[in-house]
């Protein structure tokens, strides 16, 4: 996950001496993040070193990314005439830059992912101010202002398509849209609040695609109608044994429990096996984790991991 590199000695070794603000506005730094992982841990894509609210910061929030408690709203979204100082991003050409100068780096086999957040996910964290564990605010003003809601989506949405049109042409090769919090939400609420809107999104960027939902074995039915290239699950749904995923004609991706990162190497190398034996079955199949590393996993676990995919391939 994109998350990937966050564990690594040499991006704590720069995290010692920049802001995570610096390190995303400053390509040559961005740049050598994104590429950590495929120098240390030999895995086969690179995906962009940004964070689903480089979107928003442009739109008008203000948002700080705090080293312990991940990222703060500033000014986020709390009466009904906040929706009227909600904008179209401005400048973007960083990440541009960022995507230009990676691509000089990365090996001409390793592609580049590009990435976003949901329009639902990314609203969640401007309504509640950063992540949460109960969305209170996000559910209240869903049902108390449901057409503002709706606009503010539909904004974000708009704005979505241009950031992913933005690293496409800047050369991306793949995106992934990142649902982090629309598991959440029941089926008939994420038909919609969510469902519309990521479709729109992948009907409108013209790339390979991958959407990744979390919490999301109770909403894979919704999920296949996204219109994404590649289905990317958490570790809610058994690969192998699901009903729909069965009969999906999609790519999966995952679904290696993060939590197994902690694990002996005996007990992760079965588990492996054991989720690889599963997606035998899907003719287009991207081995991932379920969410994304802890920032203390032992490096030399990570290697393990890929080391081990790399030889069921080779088999």
């Amino acid at each position: 996950m994109r998350q990937a590199g966050r564990s690594l000695p040499e991006y704590r070794k720069l995290k010692e001496r920049y802001s995570m603000e610096e390190m995303f506005h400053r390509p040559e730094i961005a740049a050598r993040v994104t590429c950590f992982p495929i120098e240390t841990l030999g895995v086969d894509a690179a995906i962009l070193f940004a964070d689903i609210l480089t979107l928003p910061a442009q739109m008008g929030f203000q948002i700080h990314f705090d080293k312990n408690n991940g990222p703060v709203i500033l000014n986020p979204l709390r009466r009904i005439r906040d929706v009227r100082n909600v904008r179209d991003f401005a400048d973007l050409s960083y990440v541009s830059e960022t995507i230009k100068e990676v691509n000089q780096k990365l090996p001409l086999h390793v592609p580049l992912i590009g990435f976003a957040g949901s329009p639902f996910t990314v609203l969640c964290y401007l309504l509640e101010g950063g992540s949460s564990t109960s969305f209170t605010t996000t559910l209240r003003f869903m049902n108390e202002y449901p057409s503002a809601f709706q606009k503010l989506l539909t904004i974000l949405t708009k704005n979505t398509i241009a950031y992913l049109n933005l690293q496409k042409n800047a050369g991306i090769k793949a995106f992934q849209l990142f649902d982090s919090w629309g598991g959440i939400l029941r089926e008939t609420d994420y038909a919609d609040w969510v469902l519309p809107y990521v479709q729109k999104i992948f009907k409108n960027v013209d790339l390979p695609s991958i959407y990744y939902l979390k919490n999301s074995n109770h909403l894979l039915a919704l999920m296949e109608k996204s219109g994404a290239d590649f289905l990317s699950v958490c570790h809610t749904v058994v690969l192998g044994e699901n009903p729909i995923l069965k009969k999906t004609k999609k790519g999966i991706q995952g679904n290696l429990f993060n939590g197994l990162l902690y694990a002996e190497r005996r007990v992760l190398a079965k588990e492996i096996q054991n989720l690889l034996k599963g997606a035998r079955q899907y003719k287009k199949y991207i081995f991932n984790l379920s969410h994304g590393v802890f920032p203390d996993t032992d490096v030399e676990t990570l290697k393990f991991i890929v080391e081990r995919v790399h030889q069921w391939g080779k088999i």
